[in-house]
This record gives structure tokens, C-alpha cells and sequence, in this order.
């Protein structure tokens, strides 16, 4: 029997480089392959991350990169994706996303799925809101299922007023053969470190829970890593190392007594939005630090699998009080809660079960 055929239009799957949503790919359809999908995964050249890969073609997907320079490339992609059971258009392309949220409709075959993956649904909601003409608020009806990585009900029942057919979170999750305990690295020695790339819906935020807790803390040490940030106005003790590849994320993750999560106002606002930090920090027995959101119970159990603050001065504050022992305890705890209840593996599942669902109903 032939493996079920899935074509995945999306910004990168080999390189994180300007991508965030590079771990949530490659953790998704790793497992997909594993359970037996044949994922060809189509990405633009766009944005230097051809330049950027951190990985070659993996063995677990086919991969097709296509110019950015005019249409030819990104049509002649969607005439090979017409023999998908399941064609998928994800948010945040980053380029010819209007083109292609109408085209994978029409590249549907008759007998397969169109489904529409928003990797930042609060952003794209926020698209439709505030411009109620946007074209994609007429295709989203079309589609089989609209599937998002956070957001929950507020996500959930919002994507329903716009027609959508059926809406379900594909959360964010630990791929354990990227993300693990590594030894510590002196590079990235720290009390605390953040990662995350420079974005205005999130700059706010690292001011307000990353910076000023540096300045509260003047003879801690501080470690900011991802892209934008060379140009910002730091306290001393703020050390930026730039673009972090994947492959020295563990090690990232591993070494600073605590890690900091910091969410983008957008996923802050609707709340259910774990980011796929949290998961590889967790997966690394990181001891996670993390803004306050709604929604982070059900993923891990504030003050004993991870720490929550709703302030800079809470981070601060939880930074002064925090003992390696402590931090080395809730690293382990929520290493093992993530293992047991947040791979990719059970977000493959759930996926398999909602495509068996749809193509009985």
C-alpha cells in the first residue's frame, strides 16, 4: 500500500535562520514520516536561508526550493503538489502568500484535503479583523480544516466566526531527537539567557522582562542570542551572541542556570500559546523561566516544572532566589512531563486521527 502523500507549502524547513517556526516543521513532519506520511515540503529562496541552512535535506522529507524571483517557480511547484491526498498551505510564507492561500485550493485534487496551517494565528486574526475585506477570510470556508499551532478556544471560536469548517490546535511540542540534555558550554555561560529573534510585537516585552531584570541585577550576567538585536541599547552585564543555529541550541538551553521565555504580545493576548522554546528548552532539562499567559497549566506545573513571572521584577527576583539545585529540579521535572506528554510524536498522532475523522465524515 503507497504511503499517503502530503505536500507542505511553507517558509523553511532547512534553515532557522528569520524562521521560528523551523523546530514546529521539522518536529511535525519527522514524525509524519514516521507514521508512515510521504511529506514533500515546498520552500521559497527567500531571505538568505538558503544561505543559512543548519541542516541538508533530511532523509524524512523531500524538500523542493523554489525561486522568489516571479511565479514560474512557485506555479510549477503547485502543478507537482496536484498528486497530494493532502495539500497545506501554512501562515507566513513570506512570499507569494496571497497567491498561494487561493492556488492550493485549486491545486487540490478531487480526492484530497486542503488544509490551512496557521503557525500565528493571533497575528492572522488580527489581519481579518482589522482589514474585513482580506481575501482569505472568503477561502478559509473552502478549506477542510484550518489547523494552528496555540491559541486554543479564543483561536478556536474566532477561526469558527470566520466559516472555517473545522479549527483544532497542533500545538507546539519536543522533537527528542533534536532537543536534549547536552554538557554545559562556556560560551553561553550565564544566569540567564533568552533566545528569540528581534520583532515588534515582541521588542516590549524583552524590555519589560529581559532587560529590566539585567538592570536589577547588575552582577548577574545576562545572554541574549537570535537575529536583530545588534543595534539595541543593552545594560553591561547583557552579553549578545547573534544568530544561534539549532545545532547549539541544547547547549544554549543547558548552560545558563535559567532560560527565559518571553511570548509576542499577540500570543500573550490570546493566551494557549506555548512557543517552541518552551518545548526544547524543557526537552533540554532546561530550568524555564516564563512571562505569564494564560494557558500554561496544562503544559507544565508552575513552581515545580516551571517558573512563572509576570513582571521583570518577578524574573528578577526569581533570578536572585534561584539555586542550581532548584533550577537542576525543575529542569528534570519538566523534561519528563514534556516527554510524557508533548512530542511530536503525540501531535502526529492527533493529526492522523483528525485526517481518518475528516476523510470518513
Amino acid at each position: 500500500m503507497s504511503r499517503p502523500r502530503i505536500a507542505f507549502f511553507g517558509s523553511s524547513l532547512v534553515s532557522a535562520y528569520w524562521n521560528g517556526a523551523a523546530t514546529y516543521y521539522r518536529g511535525i513532519v519527522r514524525a509524519l514520516d514516521e507514521r508512515g506520511f510521504d511529506v514533500t515540503f515546498y520552500e521559497p529562496d527567500a531571505y538568505e536561508r538558503q544561505a543559512h541552512r543548519d541542516i541538508s535535506d533530511p532523509s524524512w522529507a523531500k524538500v523542493v526550493v523554489y525561486s522568489a524571483d516571479g511565479e514560474s517557480g512557485v506555479r510549477r511547484a503547485l502543478r507537482e503538489a496536484r498528486t497530494a491526498d493532502v495539500i497545506v498551505k501554512t501562515s507566513g510564507v513570506g512570499v507569494f502568500d496571497d497567491l498561494l492561500e487561493a492556488a492550493v485550493l485549486e491545486a487540490r485534487a478531487p480526492h484530497a484535503m486542503a488544509i490551512f496551517w496557521d503557525v500565528d494565528a493571533p497575528a492572522t486574526l488580527d489581519r481579518l479583523e482589522q482589514h474585513p475585506g482580506d481575501p482569505l477570510r472568503a477561502l478559509i470556508p473552502q478549506y477542510d480544516m484550518v489547523l494552528t499551532y496555540g491559541g486554543g478556544d479564543p483561536v478556536v471560536r474566532a477561526y469558527e466566526a470566520t466559516g472555517a469548517r473545522l479549527c483544532v490546535p497542533i500545538y507546539n511540542a519536543l522533537d527528542r531527537a533534536t532537543h536534549h540534555p547536552v554538557a554545559r558550554d562556556p560560551r553561553f555561560d550565564a544566569s540567564l539567557g533568552f533566545l528569540g529573534n528581534r520583532l515588534p510585537d515582541r521588542e516590549a516585552r524583552v524590555d519589560a522582562f529581559f532587560l529590566e531584570a539585567a538592570r536589577q541585577l547588575p552582577t548577574e550576567r545576562f545572554l541574549l542570542g537570535g537575529n536583530g538585536w545588534h543595534d539595541k541599547a543593552m545594560p553591561d552585564n547583557v552579553r549578545y551572541v547573534g544568530h544561534v543555529y539549532t545545532r547549539d541550541h541544547n547547549a544554549f538551553n543547558c548552560t545558563p542556570r535559567a532560560v527565559l521565555n518571553i511570548s509576542r504580545d499577540s500570543m500573550a493576548r490570546y493566551g494557549f500559546s506555548p512557543a517552541t522554546r518552551v518545548f526544547a528548552a524543557a526537552g533540554a532539562g532546561a530550568c524555564l523561566l516564563t512571562d505569564r499567559w494564560e494557558g500554561i497549566e496544562p503544559v507544565l506545573e508552575p513552581e515545580r516544572e516551571v517558573l512563572v513571572a509576570g513582571s521583570g521584577a518577578d524574573v528578577a527576583a526569581h533570578v536572585a532566589e534561584l539555586d542550581p539545585a532548584r533550577a537542576r529540579a525543575i529542569g528534570e521535572a519538566a523534561q519528563r512531563r514534556v516527554c510524557a506528554e508533548h512530542t511530536y510524536v503525540h501531535r502526529a498522532r492527533q493529526l492522523e486521527s483528525l485526517l481518518g475523522a475528516r476523510a470518513a465524515a
